[in-house]
């Protein structure tokens, strides 16, 4: 079977699977990189400039990423190449300056800063970082800065009209650079290059697959879990699903779930997610805790304010049932890998965007230990396992949650009555892309209830009610997104129904922003 978009491993192997080591220097398209040599069946990992892991004998190359910084800058990102051996370096445009900065090489601020679209126009086609890789290919520049001298030790390997060194190699060494972005989607044969980087150059063999890592991760989660009791709490989302019947196959009933009604759900979700975990074998149990939140968030209007108190209620109500359980030794959470690279703040790369709701606050709370075995997995990259345990295909294609939920999409202050009102239109928004054989065409969907009102009229009296805004994107894990662009007609015929069935709100509008800039949420 093949799995394109799959690297399964995770921290838990008593065997390390080779890898790729990525450098992040704090570029926007690291996260891309890391998706594209996944793509190729091969494991690797992202880690900040100044915090490198112990390069072991299962890493194979390492690519070193682009930065908004320049290296003529004073405290410029940096690091010591010589830590890495003989191991093959792949430099991406900020990699590859600093580079050829290192080892001789003149960096000079752009004539003219080149971003988006350009031609390869010269390319030597017998280096092995450019095997098949076409005369006049199409790349993606983003630089202010350009290489323009290099020493004898390098050998230039392609050009653009306006940049001479777009590529190059060292003469004795597995080191190269290049000034253009292969993770890109706008560089045509960018996944040609990096496959020649990882697969050819490193010699990686390509062998992860959802399969593999099922088997690996139940036998390390039985040898590291033994007979300890795990508690961990469910969602009905991939996420912690998928982590739940990991743990549920490597020890059975000492796997206990609890699933949290925190008011803040979808219309008839708490209902409705139990019910899907019947028959899965789970150990769950559903806990009504709706006041506690309500009353946690009475009087607050700032998001990270309102994301603190759920996550604080979220975690008071779940160690209390927790509690009940004797000798708990594990806490099961279903992280992901973008929550972790997004939960790392350093200077530079991977700065903190809002609070993440699976990565703190419960094992320091708790004192348990944690198991995570999906914390190096993307979101695609979860399903295909899930797939391979045979969960419920309505579970996996159903769209992300976020674990604030409702909280995060009502702006402003929350009340019963305003979560009754969203509730009731996300209803009719979600039923309609059902109903219309659309909600499998886009990544993620929802309503958000606006802090403010408008003017209307409904039959021959005027109204001032509240908007609602509509948000659909299609993305693959959430780390990138672009506006849905659901048809006309179906926008109108979910705004009347809207309009005409909830009370509260007379106004319906469609978010057209993509992420980036704007988040998927607006909170």
């Amino acid at each position: 079977m093949d799995y394109p978009l799959f690297s399964g491993v995770n921290l838990l192997f008593l065997q390390m699977p080779e890898q790729i080591l990525i450098l992040d220097f704090g570029s926007q398209f690291t996260q891309l990189i890391a998706r594209r040599v996944r793509e190729l069946n091969v494991y690797c990992e992202i880690h900040p400039y100044n915090h490198i892991p112990e390069i072991g004998k299962n890493t194979k190359g390492i690519i070193l990423s682009g930065s908004p910084c320049s290296v003529r800058e004073t405290n410029a990102p940096d690091v010591d190449l010589n830590q890495f051996g003989n191991l093959p370096i792949l430099g991406v445009c900020y990699g590859a300056q600093l580079i050829a900065h290192k080892k001789g090489g003149h960096v000079t601020p752009s004539q003219v800063r080149e971003y988006g679209r350009a031609k390869l126009t010269e390319v030597d086609q017998h280096n092995e970082l450019f095997k098949e890789i076409s005369l006049d290919s199409q790349v993606w520049m983003s630089h202010a800065d350009t290489i323009t001298s290099v020493p004898d030790t390098f050998e230039i390997t392609a050009s653009t009209p306006l940049v001479k060194i777009a590529a190059y190699k060292l003469k004795s060494e597995k080191i190269y650079g290049i000034q253009f972005h292969p993770e890109v989607t706008h560089t045509l044969e960018g996944k040609n290059l990096l496959r020649n980087f990882v697969v050819h150059i490193c010699s990686c063999s390509q062998d992860w697959t959802p399969d593999q890592f099922v088997e690996t991760t139940i036998v390390d989660l039985k040898k590291k879990l033994g007979n300890d009791k795990v508690v961990m709490a469910l969602s009905g989302g991939v996420d912690s699903t998928v982590a739940a019947t990991l743990i549920h196959n490597a020890i059975g009933k000492n796997l206990y779930c609890i699933f949290v009604d925190n008011g803040l759900l979808r219309k008839n979700e708490f209902e409705q997610v139990l019910e899907s975990y019947q028959g899965m074998g789970l150990n769950i149990k559903g806990v009504d805790a709706r006041q506690k939140f309500y009353d946690a968030l009475s009087g607050l209007n700032d998001p990270e304010a309102k994301r603190k108190a759920i996550g604080k209620t979220f975690i008071d109500v779940f160690d209390e049932e927790a509690h009940r359980i004797a000798d708990v030794k594990w806490l099961g959470q279903g992280t992901i890998y973008p929550d972790v690279i997004e939960s790392v703040s350093v200077k530079g790369p991977s700065a903190t965007i809002k609070s993440h709701h699976n990565v703190g606050g419960l094992p320091a709370k708790m004192k348990m230990k944690v198991v995570e075995p999906l914390n190096t997995l993307f979101k695609d990259e979860v399903r295909q396992v899930g797939k391979s345990l045979r969960v419920d295909e309505d579970i996996l294609k159903r769209h992300p949650f976020p674990g604030p939920g409702l909280g995060i999409r009502i702006l402003g202050e929350i009340s019963p009555e305003k979560i009754k009102i969203l509730q009731a239109a996300d209803h009719i928004f979600i039923s309609a892309l059902h109903k219309h054989q659309l909600y499998h065409k886009v990544w993620q969907a929802g309503a958000i209830l606006l802090p403010i009102h408008s003017v209307g009229v409904m039959g021959d009296e005027r109204t001032y009610e509240q908007v609602v805004a509509l948000r659909a994107v299609v993305s693959v894990d959430g780390m990138t997104a672009d506006w849905s662009h659901l048809p006309h007609e179906f926008l109108s015929e979910v705004s009347s129904e809207i309009i005409n069935h909830v009370k509260g709100i007379n106004r319906v509008v469609y978010d057209i922003s993509s992420k980036p800039p704007a988040t998927i949420e607006w909170e």
